[in-house]
């Protein structure tokens, strides 16, 4: 059984890399007292007699129909529904969205041409029309479906969307089951304009580094120096989750705009509670710890000590802020319009839809 799934795995890998990216968070279980395979969150339990009977495509189809329910399910979409009638029009969507792919799609599975290219609400409300349900019955029992509150994994689908999504190699029709952010804000123009400014101030930076021109960036050639970065996300308990999300989105989006210079990401509330340096291009994996009060002192007083030349600090604006100007360049990225004692600002729409 595990070399015909790790078959199948390298198959989508190579295939279909976005689902082979995402199929890494299954938890996939062998259960011979099942007929065939049963989804319940990120658990794929198969009956490893069944999964004899099925070519590698067909496996290949069964993974990354699982780890796409799984991606579906975290959105809470299925909240206020059917639970057997949401999974079920859910797996009528996958399905039609995999064919569509070029995915085989296995015998007995949730699949009929009628539901072509449906969300899974409209084929939802096909269903209950057609079972005669009561859509107010939602405390059936939850045992086929599991919703899953897990910041850690929204982040990881978020990095992957990003990056298929540049790559062109996201899958037809998967906007149907995730919403697709995007950056809000224009990185490269806000970052070209933070080295312009450091061009001035230090002289010495001239000539200009010739090596990444082809790419429409221009960097000072810094004499055994580089540009030093700090982007500070704000983890105090005034932040929740959307905001998170937002915070981590615009940090990738930095991190895949430049390829040039290296990035510290400071996490903060009341103190610095952890501290990473990301090279260009890297992906990004954040602790979010935090939850307590905010005080913007530590992070300033870090940045100064360490002489970076940048901070962008990603925040609500609501804590203690130092009581000098600091000698470096501050954005403040905020969630509403507020006022900052020094630097510019830039406000970010959090509301999720």
């Amino acid at each position: 059984m595990k070399n015909i799934l790790q078959i199948a795995k390298s198959k989508l890998m190579l295939e279909h890399p976005y689902f082979g990216s995402i199929v890494t968070n299954l938890n996939i279980i062998e259960n011979n007292k099942i007929a065939s395979i049963s989804k319940k969150g990120d658990v794929l339990e198969i009956n490893s007699e069944y999964l004899k009977m099925l070519d590698i495509d067909e496996v290949s189809a069964i993974l990354a129909n699982s780890a796409l329910r799984q991606q579906l399910f975290h959105s809470q979409r299925g909240e206020t529904k059917v639970k057997s009638v949401w999974s079920m029009a859910s797996d009528y969507a996958i399905n039609d969205m995999l064919y569509q792919n070029g995915f085989k799609i296995p015998p007995l599975s949730n699949f009929s041409s009628r539901f072509d290219r449906l969300y899974a609400e409209e084929i939802y409300k096909i269903l209950i029309t057609e079972m005669d349900i009561d859509n107010s019955d939602t405390k059936e029992s939850n045992q086929d479906v599991a919703t899953i509150e897990d910041l850690d994994y929204n982040i990881f689908l978020e990095q992957m969307i990003n990056k298929y999504s540049k790559s062109g190699e996201l899958p037809d029709g998967i906007e149907r089951f995730v919403e697709i952010k995007s950056s809000k804000i224009s990185w490269r123009d806000i970052l070209s304009r933070f080295i312009n400014n450091f061009v001035k101030i230090d002289y010495r930076l001239f000539p200009s580094n010739k090596k990444y021109l082809y790419q429409g960036i221009i960097l000072p050639a810094i004499r055994g120096e580089e540009l030093k970065l700090a982007i500070a996300i704000d983890t105090s308990g005034s932040i929740d989750n959307s905001a998170l999300n937002s915070f981590i989105s615009e940090v990738e989006a930095i991190m895949q705009s430049f390829s040039s210079y290296k990035i510290t990401l400071i996490e903060c509330d009341h103190k610095i509670r952890d501290i990473t340096e990301y090279e260009p291009l890297q992906s990004l994996t954040p602790k979010l710890i935090g939850g307590g009060a905010t005080d913007f002192r530590d992070v300033f007083n870090y940045v100064e000590e360490y002489n970076f030349n940048c901070l962008i600090y990603f925040s609500d604006a609501e804590g203690i802020f130092p009581n000098y100007q600091p000698n470096f360049e501050t954005l403040w990225v905020l969630t509403k319009d507020t006022t900052t004692p020094f630097g510019e600002t830039i406000i970010i729409d959090c509301l999720t839809k």
